[in-house]
């Protein structure tokens, strides 16, 4: 996991959209760069790759600074979903400290759907991860389709695993798009605390990265 820099007293959150190619990794960081206030949040690029790209944007690109002086920035990145970009995909998981893995609610993109989920637990676990003890939220995009898997058969696959059930998008009209990645920080920042001690040694709540962010329930 990424490290403070002592030196110059900063923490680097990153986080990765992660999924099948098509299944609205894109539109989840474009819909969650609008929500941000400009403030807040920094150029959205994009790296292009071939026939797919990787988006990227900072959030507190000024960085919040928690009472012990350490200043704390978040990244978020999107990793492209075509099945000969996978080393682009492992480079990007590296350091990475949270992923919200946005899988097609479409019945037909089903396999898909779990052929990129094994992608990304293999993945983690090449980088030393365990993909049942990692931050992850599963969102199922794309609601607003016909044909696609009810939330009953969702919540019976799902509902028992170590993700819970999925957070549930239409992220073409920005809905779900901002609580799912609320959810991914609340499971991010208690490995944090566990880790660099955010709350404990340095004084920075969830409650108050979130609110700088604008993004409290």
């Amino acid at each position: 996991m990424t490290q403070p820099d002592a030196a110059h007293e900063k923490l680097v959150i990153k986080l990765v959209y992660y999924g099948p190619a098509l299944s609205g990794k894109t539109t989840n960081l474009q819909r969650l760069h609008d929500e941000i206030s400009s403030t807040q949040r920094g150029e959205l690029i994009a790296l292009d790759t071939r026939n797919d790209r990787t988006l990227f944007f900072d959030l507190l690109p000024l960085g919040v600074r928690a009472p012990s002086g350490l200043l704390v920035k978040l990244k978020v990145f999107t990793v492209p979903g075509q099945v000969q970009h996978d080393s682009t995909r492992k480079a990007i998981l590296a350091d990475c400290h949270g992923v919200v893995f946005v899988a097609d609610s479409q019945l037909r993109q089903t396999a898909n759907n779990a052929a990129s989920f094994g992608n990304l637990a293999d993945n983690l676990a090449k980088l030393g991860r365990d993909i049942e003890r990692f931050p992850v939220v599963l969102q199922f995009n794309k609601r607003d389709l016909p044909e696609i898997v009810p939330e009953e058969e969702l919540a019976q696959r799902w509902g028992p695993t170590p993700w819970g059930m999925p957070a549930l998008a239409t992220a073409l009209k920005g809905i779900g798009v901002g609580s799912t990645f609320r959810e991914l920080l609340l499971r991010v920042l208690p490995s944090l605390e566990a880790e660099h001690g955010l709350a404990g040694q340095h004084g920075l709540t969830s409650q108050a990265l979130l609110r700088s962010l604008g993004l409290e329930t």
